[in-house]
């Protein structure tokens, strides 16, 4: 233990210089780039959902500019074709054979900006490519690069030109962030940086290697039985509620997935580790565990219509699920 708490010292030396390139970039929004960092040292592709304005997409370019790695851009909109992703077969006359144009996936991070502006069949094309790494065009599979990761921009559904994602998509991302407006302090301060001050510009400090090495380093992060068994809990009460003395079974459709219960672990390891400890606690899987079932949890119609949401249903299942 202690030498893996001495490694993840070292470590945070190294995260504290990606936060410090970021913030050159970007005022406030901690949590959001603790999230992109969350979502990097695990493999977990990023939801992030909020109005227009508040720096989304600047977060997302800043956080890739501080990491060697390719980046790439997608603008969502209506008329996109999933063959404008994931690339396609041209035909060439003169010598009558097809060759393959790869698309903007082939990147290490991907940047789906406002991903719920294009129709189902576009969002559908990132399945493949979200789970197992890896596209299929016409008849042949090509891997993704190593690492890679959709950080994936969303307005609001309920604002005009939006589509609902499918469940199925929404579930392979690992956390669902919520941003909000900044406070006054920190708009004053954007204010003086976008208007009144020349931006410097963010510089790449982690490569791929220091990015393995991390990652092996996380995966020795202490996680006792009895925690394993409080996350288990966690995620069954999504389902049961009952079980665990709540009568809140009428709110939910469905519960979260086992793959709900594997991003808990890992993303409470990498909650951890940014706190300089080699080892979980309770309240490293009360504080990550919303971002990882708020989108998890399908509300019924009795809850919409009672104006409840996600967060609530997951604030009864900490208070009534026993921490040990």
């Amino acid at each position: 233990m202690e030498e893996i708490k001495e490694k993840v010292e070292k470590n945070l030396f190294l995260i504290n210089s990606i936060r410090k390139e970021v913030a050159k970039d970007l005022v406030g929004q901690t949590k959001l780039v603790d999230s992109l960092l969350t979502g990097l040292l695990t493999g977990g592709h990023i939801l992030i959902e909020g109005v227009p304005g508040l720096a989304k997409t600047s977060a997302v370019k800043a956080f890739a500019a501080a990491v060697k790695a390719d980046f790439k851009r997608i603008q969502f909109t209506p008329d996109l074709l999933p063959a404008d992703i994931i690339g396609t077969e041209i035909y060439r006359p003169k010598t009558g054979d097809f060759v393959t144009r790869k698309g903007p996936l082939f990147n290490s991070i991907i940047l789906a900006d406002e991903i719920n502006r294009a129709p189902s069949k576009v969002q559908s094309a990132l399945l493949e490519a979200m789970q197992e790494q890896q596209v299929t065009i016409g008849d042949t599979t090509y891997k993704l690069p190593s690492p890679f990761l959709v950080l994936a921009t969303q307005n609001p559904i309920e604002q005009e030109g939006t589509y609902q994602l499918p469940e199925a998509q929404v579930d392979r991302f690992m956390l669902k962030v919520l941003v909000n407006y900044p406070e006054r302090s920190q708009e004053l301060e954007i204010l003086k940086n976008s208007a009144f001050e020349t931006k410097e510009s963010v510089m790449p400090v982690l490569d791929p290697d220091q990015l393995n090495e991390m990652t092996k380093l996380i995966d020795k992060i202490y996680v006792d039985d009895k925690l394993k068994e409080y996350i288990v809990d966690i995620v069954s009460a999504t389902r049961e509620p009952e079980k665990f003395g709540m009568d809140i079974s009428e709110y939910i459709e469905y519960g979260a997935s086992p793959r709900a219960t594997i991003f808990l672990a890992k993303v409470a390891r990498v909650k951890a580790f940014l706190s300089g400890r080699a080892y979980i606690t309770p309240q490293d899987i009360k504080i990550i565990a919303p971002d990882v079932l708020r989108h998890r949890i399908i509300l019924s119609f009795e809850a919409e219509a009672e104006d409840i949401m996600p967060d609530e249903i997951i604030k009864t299942i900490f208070d009534s699920v026993e921490v040990p």
